[in-house]
């Protein structure tokens, strides 16, 4: 049974952006609709732009698009809005009077969610304001618990730093860094599957599986971020973060329990055994790559060396995975749209069905769909119906869709639900940020270094530069999706 959290006021910083329209005010209207959310709740919008609550209300209600009823209503009558300037003392002496206001309202004993759906560099200002009106300081039941998206820091230095003046005003369990990534239902399935059946565990090692690849590719280009894409690029966009989070989730070991801590443990032991590169491995180890129409998006890119497209190869150095490799790729303006993690298991060592060598037998390919039509796949070799010996590969197939008559919820839902619950199993710990940062720093120092050198140019439309293909090639191995 799914527990109920207590009752909480939601604030949320940049409530008239374009995430808090698409994503947040959604996720928490489904949970009104799942009966989770709490009896005694309200949401408090704080930005810029000037509303009034009704005002602030139709854009919700535009936002969710549903057929007006009482329940709808009743969600709209828990929605608020302040707005002012983030930078202004005066702003949070307003919001700490509405919070009281409301507080008494809804019965809601000063427990707050602050969400900070806001540009990264207001993070840490956001939270030292607040740390000034006391309104991050926690007492017996009362709970305050601050939000952050990505990205957090540009590099290890600068994530260091953020992590510094936010430990300066909260404690560690009061942060909870969003990865959108890991409140999917394919990504939260990957534990479920791995450690609630005892089929695959004994052989998910170096002894049986060959290499992984993670694959995060779109279809659409920069579109409205060409400011903020070309300041941080493929490899801080996706890699940081979610390609790395979904490799430790693949790779990490049982842990004892599926406490926050004990999950967030054993994640970061495999951020440690990653294999450190120097910049000439990385040099081998790694490509990047620019789609051919991104300097025309906008006049700001004209001249950019910014990459939309990177793959790279990851090694882990312990027992369970020594000399399994670990293909990342992410890319912009991709054939399609897929994310997907896929373990190919080794060949069999000997064929007896001759002539066909054992190299012939295609392998195995366990495959977690991440996004769209997410599931799981796994392809066999199996021998088709007749008199002859003919062998061809079929797939096992499960499709969220179809096994439970609805579409997975989108992943704020979950975020939100376990933040008001103060589960952080699902949220990225500092230690965990800052190696991230560490095992890619020189990577980045490197292409910086190396401005328009070594940037491959890809058409629109493809799987990225035809250098990828010869890249992977070398290793004797090929791309699971591919043209």
């Amino acid at each position: 049974m799914e527990r109920i959290p207590e009752a909480c006021g939601i604030v949320i910083f940049g409530a008239s952006g374009d995430l808090a329209h698409r994503k947040l005010f959604p996720s928490l209207w489904r949970l009104v609709k799942e009966k989770v959310m709490p009896a005694n709740y309200y949401i408090l919008g704080v930005a810029r732009s000037d509303f009034s609550d009704q005002a602030f209300r139709e854009t919700i209600k535009e936002s969710i698009k549903e057929k007006d009823s009482p329940e709808l209503k009743s969600f709209l009558d828990h929605c608020f809005y302040i707005s002012g300037d983030y930078a202004s003392s005066s702003t949070y002496q307003a919001l700490s009077k509405k919070l009281l206001e409301n507080d008494k309202t809804f019965s809601v004993d000063h427990r707050y969610v602050f969400y900070l759906s806001t540009p990264p560099e207001l993070d840490a200002s956001i939270v030292e304001q607040l740390g000034k009106a006391k309104l991050t300081e926690e007492s017996g039941n009362q709970w305050r618990r601050v939000i952050i998206e990505k990205p957090f820091g540009r590099d290890v230095s600068s994530a260091c730093e953020l992590n510094k003046r936010l430990r300066a005003i909260l404690q560690e369990g009061q942060i909870y860094r969003i990865d959108h990534y890991l409140g999917k239902e394919t990504v939260q399935n990957i534990l479920m599957f791995r450690f609630a059946n005892a089929i695959y565990e004994p052989i998910w090692n170096q002894k049986y599986i060959d290499h992984v690849q993670i694959t995060a590719a779109e279809t659409v280009g920069v579109e409205h971020r060409a400011g903020y894409y070309d300041q941080s690029g493929a490899l801080r966009d996706m890699f940081q973060n979610h390609l790395l989070q979904l490799l430790c989730l693949v790779a990490m070991e049982p842990p004892c329990s599926f406490e926050a801590d004990a999950v967030r443990d054993e994640k970061t032991k495999v951020l440690r055994a990653l294999h450190d590169e120097t910049i000439a491995d990385w040099r081998t180890k790694s490509l990047r790559g620019q789609y051919q129409g991104y300097r025309k998006e906008d006049p700001r890119l004209a001249q950019s060396t910014t990459e939309t497209y990177v793959a790279l190869r990851a090694e882990i150095d312990n027992w369970r995975w020594q000399g399994v490799p670990f293909y990342l790729r992410s890319g912009k303006k991709m054939a399609d749209r897929v994310t997907e993690i896929a373990i190919q298991f080794k060949s069999v060592p000997s064929s007896i069905f001759k002539p066909l060598l054992a190299e012939q037998l295609s392998a195995n390919i366990l495959r977690f769909r991440i996004q769209p039509n997410e599931g799981i796949s796994l392809s066999l070799e199996t021998k088709h119906p007749g008199p002859k010996l003919c062998l061809s590969t079929t797939t096992m197939t499960f499709n969220y869709a179809e096994a439970f008559g609805t579409e997975p919820p989108e992943s704020y839902t979950r975020l939100f639900l376990d933040v008001m619950l103060g589960d952080q199993t699902l949220f990225a710990r500092n230690d965990w940020l800052e190696r991230s940062w560490e095992y890619l720093n020189p990577l980045l120092e490197d292409w910086k270094d190396q401005k328009e050198k070594g940037l491959l140019f890809y058409p629109e439309g493809s799987w990225g530069p035809k250098e990828a293909e010869q890249w992977i090639a070398q290793d004797h191995r090929s791309w699971t999706l591919h043209p």
